[in-house]
């Protein structure tokens, strides 16, 4: 990497100065204030620099983002002078003042920038420097500045290389969060920024907003070549996701399987579990998932029930039917009346629910339990034929969506909870090659900043030790201030889209400076706010709308697979050197599939 000193020069540049360092306002290595030219003009998220020559060291250079312009008339005083000053009465001059926050000094040599010193627009090598976007050895583009040009975020961060997770926060319907987030995996598999690591990156989305994200291989019929051109800044194609697999859960009431979607009549899988895995699996704790229920003694009582029929259950049949001493169990609610029946018998209440648990607290289990025949009914069966697709699983594509929309909250939780039970399960025995990216919306229900639960548990260990794992959490919520702090702390990229006044006050945006706090409140669909690690302000951030359909009413042609993942999408060419699907004795570590 070229030392950026070596580009830094004292010499006038071709491009105009837009202003000077302010004299009358204090300049620090930090923040500096700029008077602008008549003829020229700053506004919000610009990027500056400037350069003064230091005695004994040469010139350096203060890049930095306009976070404040002010307008006023030097020489009014009173607030009625503004009409003899439009009169020519009162002499008078308008004045503009940008305020800058320095995001970089090259060389680091942390001294103001001196009152008079020309102030130009940064473009070319010198936004790269201002925005350390040259230091940023793969970069991923997540949309374009105020100028046009793209904006990237620092995949070190990202991959766990340096650290990982990403926290999208927003108000519900205009954040635009779940879009931006199909942008920045769009950006990761098409880019090339992957490298080799492409061929084994997966992404699993929960989707709880309808079949809207059901479509995404599918080409969006608004798709119009201006939109192809703002793709094409950024070195991506302007096309749908070309490897995606869909889940949905089955029809309530068909024997068949189904899956319980009505816009789409191909390509969606429906996905349950046996009776004989739930019980061979343990998963009756992620059937009691909320917050509440960690705080209630009969906690004891679900995990020992869940012992029991794992030691108990023995298959029946090929359609996942289990028999328990001698008693066939087809369904949900044959499974649930069978637990009852051993918990109110004298004589096997101590075995299944424990040698001291009184009457009370068994009662208050079974309860809850009960309440939850309407929700999991559908999800847990052992009436259906085997389907060898029937598994949510993201081995056989880069992209799977699992449609939510359909089922109550706490069949919600429990997919969620299990599917990344298995999934980071399935990831930590593989190793860590290659990586998988979950996004997850309303990450406030499923870990919230009080209380336990078994899914809270798994997205907490996801938060703290998925970096070493290869498992990247994308978390979305309208108020971050309502998650798990651990979780919000442990998220290296944090993103803000449109927010409420009283949210944007929380501390959890204690990144955001004074100014920004307060556009965020007035910030349109399609704007977001990225912090990330290496750049001390977050930038401006507004991505194009999206080349694949979110909704059935935009679905055009099922999209034509682009290149594979590891390969160019503008060139062609095979990144690494070698054909990504073809497995080699020698194959690095990151290329080896989980």
């Amino acid at each position: 990497m070229t030392a950026a000193p070596e580009r830094v020069s004292s010499e006038p540049r071709t491009l105009p100065w837009v202003g000077r360092v302010l004299g009358t306002e204090d300049a620090t290595p930090l923040q500096f204030h700029v008077a602008l030219r008549d003829d020229a003009y700053l506004q919000l998220d610009d990027v500056v620099v400037t350069v003064r020559d230091v005695p004994g060291l040469g010139p350096v250079l203060t890049a930095g983002v306009v976070t404040q312009v002010t307008a006023r008339h030097e020489g009014a005083q009173y607030s009625s002078d503004v009409f003899l000053i439009a009169d020519g009465v009162l002499p008078a001059q308008v004045q503009e003042v940008a305020e800058i926050a320095t995001t970089r000094v090259e060389p680091e040599v942390y001294v103001p920038p001196r009152p008079g010193e020309p102030v130009r627009r940064a473009t070319g090598e010198e936004r790269a420097i201002a925005l350390y976007f040259d230091r940023m050895e793969r970069k991923v583009p997540v949309g374009l500045g105020r100028d046009g040009t793209p904006i990237y975020v620092n995949l070190d961060f990202l991959d766990g290389t340096r650290g990982a997770h990403i926290s999208i926060s927003g108000v519900s319907g205009v954040a635009t969060k779940t879009s931006f987030a199909l942008f920045l995996l769009y950006g990761l598999f098409r880019s090339g920024v992957l490298g080799r690591k492409a061929v084994n990156t997966k992404a699993l989305i929960f989707s709880v907003k309808g079949e809207d994200l059901l479509f995404l291989d599918h080409t969006n019929t608004k798709l119009d070549e201006t939109l192809r051109q703002q793709y094409a800044i950024m070195g991506l194609p302007a096309e749908p996701f070309a490897s995606t697999g869909f889940f949905a859960p089955p029809l309530p009431g068909d024997l068949t399987g189904r899956p319980d979607v009505r816009e789409r009549a191909t390509g969606v899988n429906a996905f349950w579990w046996t009776l004989h895995e739930f019980c061979r699996d343990e998963l009756l704790p992620f059937v009691f998932a909320d917050a509440e229920d960690e705080r209630n003694q009969y906690t004891m009582v679900v995990h020992q029930v869940a012992a029991r029929l794992r030691m108990d259950a023995v298959p029946a049949g090929t359609d996942g039917a289990i028999a328990v001493d001698g008693r066939q169990v087809r369904t949900y609610d044959q499974l649930v009346d069978l637990i009852s029946d051993k918990l109110s018998d004298d004589n096997t209440r101590s075995a299944w629910a424990g040698q001291v648990t009184g009457i009370g607290t068994v009662n208050a289990f079974l309860r809850r339990l009960r309440s939850s025949l309407r929700a999991l009914r559908p999800l847990i069966r052992g009436d259906l034929p085997e389907a060898p697709t029937r598994r949510v699983s993201t081995e056989n594509q880069q992209l799977t969506v699992v449609d939510l929309h359909n089922l109550p909250e706490r069949a919600q939780r429990f997919v969620v909870g299990v599917v990344l039970a298995a999934e980071t399960r399935r990831k930590e025995e593989a190793g860590a090659g290659g990586l998988l990216f979950t996004m997850l919306d309303e990450l406030n229900k499923y870990a919230p900043r009080e209380g336990s639960s078994p899914i809270k548990e798994v997205l907490l260990d996801i938060a703290e030790r998925g970096r070493s794992l290869g498992i990247i959490l994308i978390g979305a919520q309208q108020t971050a201030s309502e998650v798990e702090r651990r979780i919000i702390s442990n998220s290296s990229i944090k993103v803000v889209g449109r927010l409420d006044p009283a949210e944007a006050g929380r501390p959890e945006y204690g990144f955001l400076p004074p100014g920004q706090r307060q556009r965020v409140t007035l910030a349109k669909p399609g704007t977001m706010f990225v912090a990330q690690p290496e750049i001390p302000v977050p930038l401006a951030v507004e991505f194009p709308f999206p080349a694949w359909a979110t909704r059935s009413s935009e679905a055009g042609e099922l999209g034509v697979a682009g290149p594979p993942p590891g390969v160019n999408p503008v060139t062609g060419e095979i990144i690494g050197g070698r054909d990504p699907f073809k497995r080699l004795p020698s194959a690095p570590a990151d290329d080896a599939p989980f």
